[in-house]
């Protein structure tokens, strides 16, 4: 059995996309092969280019035309986050299955717009929350699910990167809220929220501050979203999203919970980073450190107590790892596609439930993400919406 992919868009996301369904048939012995029937940008000469480069069959500008084709299972979408809505919709009356970078839309009534056209029209769906799939994740939320830290008391979580502190650095399309909709809120916030809703449960309601420190940048010279991106010479035009991000979050559970994104964290690069303290232990996960979950176990005896860092490289004990390497061989950043892929191509095959976030599953991490954006606006608490209720 094949899962035929198109994949629309050729920047980083898509070149970790193409990875991932290069190598998911190859580690994982999937139940069907992934095969890269076609990829579409609207940069002709990129995406040509992309497609020799990843081996895709075929490159296509036509994102309309691609989608529907009647040789393509599987639409992978990878474009800037205004582009999201118009395509999985465009995908899913064409009844295909869908997958879409994150965050899903650009606002909450997109994202519901999305969830009902999918459910409407039946096809399967899903959304690159990728950190679920880092084996040391997978690994607290079993921990969690055990019982092994008792109730949730506190959730911790930062996402920290200092890529546009120079001022110098140029007004690239995630610093456009035509484009991206918000700034490190939706970018970065996005991930941990759909993490700490993975492992811990529903947030409940919010408080929320953002701002903007470089309120004005170069202008380019040329498209382009790279982190080496260039800046034209002279003119500069207005920021319209968060620099940063900070919110407090209640928990449908009653955890309380702290949330923090940035992209002026001087030194940090990728400061992914989650502790959550229960009654009878807590736990804690670094991204920079993506192989290693420490957790704290109360209830052992007081002189054996402290903080024990787990290496979650264990094939068979661990989740994904039976795919990789021996015991204690690491992986890395790329390898969280793969393992995305290989869990779709699966589901898609056997019908089988992954713990895939799904456009509903997407659309509840979109109401927390509006509510902390309406909650700054309004200096006060607000209540999540209840959407497509788990």
């Amino acid at each position: 059995m094949e899962i035929r992919v198109v994949m629309v868009g050729c920047g980083f996301m898509g070149k970790a996309h193409s990875n991932a369904w290069h190598r998911a048939h190859i580690y994982f012995n999937t139940k069907a092969k992934p095969v890269m029937k076609s990829i579409c940008d609207k940069d002709e000469r990129a995406v040509k280019a992309f497609a020799k480069l990843w081996g895709w069959e075929r490159a296509e500008t036509d994102f309309k035309k691609a989608v529907s084709a009647q040789d393509i299972d599987l639409v992978d979408i990878c474009t800037p986050n205004n582009t999201h809505a118009e395509i999985a919709i465009a995908a899913a009356k064409a009844g295909k299955a869908v997958l879409c970078e994150k965050p899903l839309a650009m606002n909450l009534a997109q994202a519901l717009k999305m969830a009902d056209v999918v459910k409407k029209n039946k096809v399967f769906n899903a959304v690159s929350f990728n950190y679920r799939r880092v084996p040391a994740i997978s690994l607290a939320k079993q921990i969690i699910a055990e019982g092994r830290i008792g109730r949730v008391f506190h959730v911790r979580a930062v996402y920290l990167q200092d890529w546009i502190i120079d001022p110098a650095f140029p007004l690239v399309w995630r610093l456009n809220k035509t484009v991206s909709g918000s700034g490190a809120h939706g970018d970065l916030n996005a991930h941990i929220i759909d993490m700490s809703r993975f492992l811990v449960g529903e947030i409940s309601e919010v408080v929320g501050d953002a701002k903007i420190f470089i309120k004005e940048r170069p202008l380019l010279d040329a498209v382009t979203s790279g982190l080496g991106a260039k800046a034209g010479r002279g003119k500069k035009g207005k920021v319209t999203v968060d620099d940063a991000v900070v919110f407090l979050a209640r928990f449908a559970n009653g955890a309380v919970g702290t949330f923090e994104a940035t992209r002026f964290a001087q030194g940090r690069k990728n400061g992914n980073r989650i502790e959550i303290n229960g009654e009878k232990g807590s736990l804690s996960f670094n991204f920079e450190r993506m192989n290693e979950l420490d957790f704290f176990d109360a209830t052992e005896s007081k002189h054996l107590q402290g903080w024990k860092t787990i290496l979650a490289t264990e094939p068979g004990a661990h989740p994904y790892i039976h795919a990789w390497w021996p015991a204690g061989h690491i992986i890395g950043y790329e390898h969280t596609f793969v393992n995305q892929a290989a869990d779709i191509v699966n589901e898609l095959a056997s019908g089988k439930k992954t713990h895939q976030p799904d456009f509903a599953d997407a659309a509840r991490t979109q109401a927390v993400l509006d509510s902390v954006l309406l909650s700054a606006k309004k200096h006060a608490w607000v209540k999540v919406p209840r959407v497509y209720k788990p």
